[in-house]
């Protein structure tokens, strides 16, 4: 199993503070996945922007705890999504499952839009890229809610955190 993770303030970037109740401190995804490997540029590009969006703006409140966190985000199976939450210790306090079963057409039409984006990019169909990443953009939101209903009264978070960890399901989804 290899942990592709990303800490706060490893860039010089702002953050939100990270005594914030919901913050994350850190990313860890547990996957089969050889970062020296890992497929397309733009998608290890996506995957660490996620992460460091998350450590730096991510709203992250598991029901009945109080952060800051670091999150280990796993796919467990064919059909299972794992958080697994822990302190700023890396001790863990509670892990969450939810199906996958209900993300799993957003899931492939995401895989396709970034397939067809990538391949308008190497055309250089510049119209054809700004229609391409709208639909993507439609997917990410449809997803980020999904995610926020499924997650209700488990874990709450907000849209753009949401959306973040869609990018990173759908790369811990394609690994399994």
């Amino acid at each position: 199993m290899t942990l592709l993770h990303h800490h706060r303030n490893r860039r010089d970037e702002p953050t939100l503070p990270s005594d914030r109740p919901d913050a994350l401190l850190a990313v860890v995804l547990d996957c089969a996945l050889d970062p020296a490997t890992d497929a397309h540029p733009e998608r290890r590009k996506d995957r660490e922007q996620a992460i460091l969006d998350l450590c730096q703006t991510a709203h992250f409140r598991p029901h009945g705890l109080t952060g800051p966190f670091i999150l280990h985000i796993a796919v467990s199976g064919n059909s299972g999504l794992v958080f697994d939450i822990r302190t700023e210790e890396d001790v863990a306090l509670h892990a969450q499952g939810i199906s996958l079963t209900p993300f799993r057409s957003l899931i492939k039409d995401y895989a396709l839009m970034i397939e067809s984006f990538e391949a308008a990019m190497e055309e250089g169909n510049r119209a054809k890229v700004q229609a391409i990443d709208m639909g993507r953009r439609g997917i990410h939101d449809e997803a980020a809610d999904l995610l926020i209903e499924r997650l209700s009264g488990k874990i709450a978070l907000d849209r753009p955190t949401a959306r973040r960890i869609f990018t990173l399901v759908c790369l811990l989804a394609s690994r399994n």
